[in-house]
């Protein structure tokens, strides 16, 4: 079983479709989930233009952090754990699916710090759980494809810990957003929607690609299945009909007298 904490997951640029990405700068640290590409702080500055722009370009990225995206690969026979530090109050929302694999299937459990069972559910095929952390601690939730001995599969998860902050400091002041702070708030919750999208469209197509190729597979085999047979087919009958059509030379012997 292999054991990962959420904050310790490895966060590479080669790695775009698979986990979220990191971008660090002296005095600042952007993180965007799968998919996306952050910018340079340099270049967002070329690009925002006015100090303003330049703040809500940092807030639309920064809002993004709260979320944990990962694709991972689980072998056969085996079990893989994330830990999560959580809140007393905090709510949280756990989604996962099964890109590809034998019957699409993955055990899925998940325990406060206490090992008090909140979810657990056996081979699922995908799933979404909300709660609502009641203790302080490290929550852990487990992907296990013990039950299956030769296929591995492909899990997608994304772990939500907690709302999105305002995206202005004072978004909740009892004065009106100006203009072009609402223009930013509507922008922002159009690109979360999206992504959400996005995501989602990109794991039906893994998973429909994965089908396909397997499908694929099969039809080859049975194709080059058909071929053998019929080969051997019709060899055995060439020689049967051989068999009935040749000659046979008679012997005879002359008994002298």
């Amino acid at each position: 079983m292999e054991e990962v904490r959420m904050d310790s997951l490895p966060h590479n640029g080669d790695e775009i479709d698979h986990v979220a990405l990191r971008w660090s700068h002296p005095g600042k640290q952007l993180e965007v989930p799968c998919g996306l590409r952050p910018e340079p702080p340099e270049l967002l500055s070329i690009m925002c233009g006015s100090r303003l722009l330049q703040v809500l370009c940092a807030q639309l990225l920064w809002v993004w952090v709260m979320g944990s995206e990962l694709t991972f690969e689980l072998p056969d026979n085996a079990k893989q754990c994330f830990y999560e530090d959580i809140i007393l109050g905090t709510k949280c929302t756990l989604e996962f699916q099964v890109v590809t694999g034998g019957h699409y299937d993955v055990d899925c459990r998940l325990e406060d710090p206490e090992g008090t069972t909140l979810y657990k559910e056996m081979k699922k095929q995908y799933d979404s759980f909300t709660f609502t952390a009641a203790k302080n601690g490290t929550y852990k939730f487990c992907f296990s494809n013990e039950f299956s001995t030769f296929t591995h599969k492909t899990v997608y998860f994304d772990f939500q810990v907690g709302d999105d902050p305002p995206l202005f400091p004072n978004e909740n002041r009892v004065t009106a957003l100006t203009q072009m702070e609402s223009a930013c708030v509507s922008i922002h919750e159009a690109l979360k929607s999206v992504i959400d999208y996005q995501t989602h469209f990109r794991l039906r197509e893994a998973q429909g690609r994965s089908r396909a190729e397997d499908l694929n597979t099969r039809v080859a085999f049975w194709s080059i299945g058909e071929a053998v047979i019929l080969l051997v087919v019709s060899i055995s009958q060439v020689v049967l009909l051989r068999s009935f059509f040749s000659d046979k030379k008679t012997t005879t012997t002359r008994v002298g007298s």
